[in-house]
């Protein structure tokens, strides 16, 4: 099969990922071997290729927003499904199930946890596995192109979202409006939210008007009202200053990325006082995923999509690198 690996971790443009064919893996002990129909291109997946995330496995093929349909079961891999089901695989690949954040529901912060196209392969090839109990069922009535960012960048933006903690009827602010900020939003304005998004690409700040945002500006702009809550997608720490004085008293600010560049130093009074707070976001629980994916079936979400073939995985990287598309760019492997 055709895959693409990281084969020198470096800058994007300096060509770190290498495209290869390789024996299509066996489905071991609870897995699923899944032909690849979709699989969308994530900052994370850039963060790996680029070296901002330390190597877990030398020669990963990257990808955790895949889409596929099942071919076959590896033993003890369960009913749950069959061969032809649509399935999604997501970040989160294996967690111990047995330490204190296991126990207590927080599996996303488990020591011992793995995760697809670091740990472990993943979709930017035609075929992959994962192991059954962190397969996804996906919602019907969107295509495979749709679905692949939902499975990340939708899941990831939604647990933002949830610990921005923000108050219902409230303002959100949103910094960068990529992939993950163009769903979270969505999710944000169908539960009464006013949305204002902060983000330097005029053909960003566009969409997020289309969506149904308040407001849209220059990425370190003040937004024209104080926010209850702000997200900050874009992996850039000068960002949190302006984000935390944009916050009315009692404020969270969610950090959805699992890369952010330096945030300079910040002032007592002005970014922190009146209980104003700052929240990680650490990858997502499988719980959070089955919610994301029961709100994108019940309500439609519009997802913005740019298909590439499998064969420029390495241009749509490129492409993300350098801000040339809003919305998410989705591999699609059988595409000419």
């Amino acid at each position: 099969m055709s895959a693409w690996t990281v084969a020198r971790p470096g800058p994007i443009d300096g060509e770190p990922m290498v495209r290869v064919h390789v024996r299509i893996p066996e489905p071991g002990t609870g897995e699923l071997l899944v032909r690849v129909l979709a699989c969308g291109v994530c900052r994370t997946d850039l963060h790996v290729a680029e070296g901002d995330l330390p190597v877990h496995r030398p020669g990963v093929v990257p990808g955790h927003e895949v889409v596929g349909e099942v071919v076959a079961l590896g033993p003890g891999a369960g009913a749950e499904f069959s061969p032809g089901d649509r399935v999604g695989i997501a970040w989160l690949r294996y967690t111990c199930g047995r330490c204190r954040y296991c126990l207590r529901g927080a599996e996303n912060l488990c020591p011992n946890s793995r995760y697809t196209g670091w740990d472990a392969d993943g979709g930017y090839a035609e075929f992959a596995t994962v192991p059954a109990d962190y397969a996804h069922p996906v919602p019907d009535g969107y295509s495979d192109a749709e679905l692949a960012p939902l499975l990340c960048a939708g899941i990831i933006g939604y647990r933002a979202l949830e610990r921005a903690a923000l108050p219902r009827g409230g303002r959100l602010g949103i910094y960068g409006f990529g992939g993950s900020a163009h769903l979270a939003a969505q999710v944000a304005l169908a539960r009464g939210a006013e949305v204002h998004v902060m983000t330097r690409d005029p053909q960003a700040q566009r969409l997020a008007l289309e969506l149904g945002a308040a407001s849209a500006q220059g990425a370190a702009d003040p937004p024209p009202v104080e926010l209850d809550a702000a997200i900050l997608f874009a992996p850039v720490g000068d960002l949190v200053l302006p984000a935390l004085a944009a916050l009315d008293r009692g404020g969270v600010l969610s950090i959805a990325g699992i890369h952010l560049s330096d945030i300079p130093a910040l002032n007592y009074q002005r970014h922190l006082f009146q209980e104003r707070e700052i929240r990680s976001v650490t990858a997502n629980t499988r719980a959070d995923a089955r919610e994301f994916l029961a709100f994108a079936a019940e309500h439609r979400l519009e997802v913005t999509v740019h298909p590439y073939p499998l064969h420029a995985a390495d241009h749509a990287l490129s492409d993300l690198a350098h801000g040339k598309f809003a919305g998410a760019a989705v591999l699609i492997p059988n595409a000419a």
